[in-house]
């Protein structure tokens, strides 16, 4: 897979797909540059910054539906943790979404797991704090972004108490909470 190749990983022959309409030269042109320029990055910075994209993909894709919101808070997360430009973020973030939509139920703890190995426990928080920012982007963490939250928490190694914790600063956000005011009229 090209996520795989890219960054590093094992590699899984993907699935059987019709060939997409050939964007322009120029168009695919640009994407080989910019591949370039992130294959240039250590294979270390590489493997954190796909495995940071993927956990934030997961968030965005659990009630299956990624807002343009969600989609620009990504890219410029990965932005701030990956040193990357723009245009870099937007490829990684791109090819994240991607594999998590293709394989997320397949690679999403496999995924996690591997990128818990390699962050300090700062970064475990920091990512497990920027996926709860990510599912609060649009002004509400729904249900099964609360779920996927949780399962990232406990796979990026964090105990129960841990993750409530984060959660507890998104309280305002959490969609059940502000449909518990509403029913109160609050």
């Amino acid at each position: 897979m090209v996520l795989r190749s890219l960054f590093g990983g094992r590699d899984k022959p993907p699935p059987a797909v019709d060939a997409p309409t050939t964007p322009p030269l120029n168009e695919t042109e640009s994407i080989r540059r910019i591949a370039a320029q992130i294959e240039a990055l250590p294979q270390e910075q590489r493997r954190f910054v796909a495995g940071y994209a993927y956990v934030l993909a997961r968030v965005a894709h659990a009630d299956l539906d990624t807002s343009s919101v969600e989609l620009a808070y990504m890219e410029r997360a990965v932005v701030d943790v990956g040193h990357l430009s723009e245009a870099q973020s937007v490829l990684v973030v791109e090819m994240a979404r991607n594999m998590s939509d293709l394989y997320g139920a397949t690679d999403d703890y496999v995924v996690t797991r591997d990128f818990a190995t390699i962050a300090s426990r700062e970064q475990r928080e920091d990512i497990l704090r920027t996926a709860f920012a990510l599912g609060a982007a649009d002004d509400s963490i729904s249900a099964p972004e609360v779920a996927e939250l949780n399962e990232i928490g406990k796979e990026l190694g964090f105990r129960a108490d841990e993750v409530d914790a984060i959660r507890n600063e998104f309280r305002d956000q959490l969609a059940a909470i502000q449909a518990m005011r509403a029913a109160r009229g609050a």
